[in-house]
């Protein structure tokens, strides 16, 4: 007999239907989840009797929003979880989805039992700790003071849910490092392409003779590596090479543009005209050249998607894997590093065409939301049935249960 739909309900930060937040990724979850994996119920995403406080905060500048709302959400989780709480008695779950934001299950005292999963490409004490953290400075003064207090409501959190969906290995790794997490809970699951399914790319001529068209996407020229990428570009010209680089999604200073630069500064992709216009760049692109700090990187599997390899810094945790969908360098390389593997390339026509043909297979079978919400349905499908199973008096349907404890 088939199972009925699970019953999920979706908890973060921000409206789950918004593909301008969290580059997209929080609205491709919601909806995966609803493909593959049940019934999905958005949660509340205000604050209770704290809403006052929240709008406040979210009208001041952005980078100062952004660094002190989650945190004011910490503070506030005794209040804040009496209204999710609320949310949930309203029906019964069998599954409590967070994404992004761990602080909406912080002080969360469950009404009955349930499966709580929770996914996010970075946590701020990994994030904070890492390379990437590093090369991005506080903008909150005394923010580091608040990093104990940050861990271990994290850990506690982590600790207390069922499931983790790590995208990465990264983040598998480090999390089990700091957060003495047991084995088994954590499943590295990965994140997909923030866009339609691009048809088969056709096959991409490469040469000595022929334009080489480099691609860099990102909001933040310097974050995304966009410098290190020009000069890529200029060492190729220096060898003879007509080396070109498109930029989709920032603006870069005036020092770095020049006629062999082509700029799209925003190209809002669900304009018909402008999705058409990202899909043609990407299609006629040979390699997406960026040497980025980020936890993960959506550029990437939209690079696969369309079947164009990937050169980044083996930081983070990019979804590139070498010799599948591009190369990885080691943190530290340089341009030259980047111009070696391009000229491997140029020079083994072949070589190339292998590696742009599984890129796309990459995409096609691990970095798309399809396969995320197939293997994360099964996932938590195995996990409810597994409670109910071995559900006991002690857990009684109204039998409260705590996620974390606030702080």
């Amino acid at each position: 007999m088939a199972r009925r739909p699970l019953k999920i309900a979706y908890l973060s930060d921000f409206p789950a239907q918004d593909r301008n937040l969290y580059s997209g990724g929080n609205a491709r979850m919601h909806d995966a989840l609803r493909a593959h994996a049940g019934e999905v119920t958005v949660l509340p995403i205000d604050w209770g009797l704290a809403e006052p406080l929240r709008r406040t905060i979210l009208a001041l500048p952005d980078a100062l929003s952004l660094r002190l709302r989650w945190r004011a959400q910490m503070a506030l989780a005794p209040v804040i979880s009496r209204r999710i709480a609320s949310a949930l008695r309203k029906d019964r779950y069998d599954v409590l989805f967070g994404a992004y934001a761990f602080q909406s299950l912080l002080g969360l005292r469950l009404p009955y039992p349930m499966t709580v999963a929770y996914t996010s490409d970075a946590t701020h004490s990994i994030y904070r700790r890492s390379e990437i953290g590093q090369a991005h400075p506080g903008v909150i003064p005394g923010g580091r003071l608040l990093d104990d207090w940050v861990e271990r409501s994290e850990a506690e959190v982590f600790r207390r849910a069922d499931l983790l969906l790590w995208p990465s290995q990264w983040l598998m790794d480090a999390s089990a490092a700091r957060y003495d997490i047991p084995a088994g809970k954590a499943q590295m699951v990965p994140w997909g392409a923030n866009i339609a399914p691009p048809p088969p790319p056709a096959p991409r001529p490469i040469s000595r003779s022929g334009p080489l068209h480099l691609l860099v996407v990102g909001r933040n020229w310097w974050a995304k590596g966009g410098r290190v990428a020009q000069e890529v570009m200029c060492l190729l010209r220096a060898r003879g090479i007509d080396a070109r680089l498109t930029v989709i999604g920032c603006l870069p200073p005036p020092q770095s543009r020049g006629p062999h630069i082509e700029i799209h500064p925003q190209l809002d992709k669900s304009v018909p005209e402008q999705a058409a216009l990202f899909q043609q760049l990407y299609a006629r692109s040979h390699f997406v050249v960026m040497p980025s700090f980020e936890s993960y990187g959506f550029a990437f599997c939209e690079a696969s998607a369309h079947g164009v390899p990937s050169l980044c810094l083996r930081i983070g945790g990019v979804p590139v894997r070498d010799g599948i969908n591009g190369y990885a360098m080691p943190p530290g390389c340089g341009a030259e590093a980047f111009v070696t593997r391009i000229l491997e390339c140029i020079d083994n026509p072949e070589r190339y065409a292998t590696l742009s043909r599984s890129s796309r297979e990459e995409y096609e079978t691990r970095l798309n939301w399809d396969a995320w919400g197939q293997a994360v349905g099964a996932l938590l499908e195995a996990h409810v049935a597994q409670r109910s199973e071995v559900r006991s008096p002690a857990t009684a349907p109204d039998a409260p249960r705590r996620v974390s404890a606030a702080h």
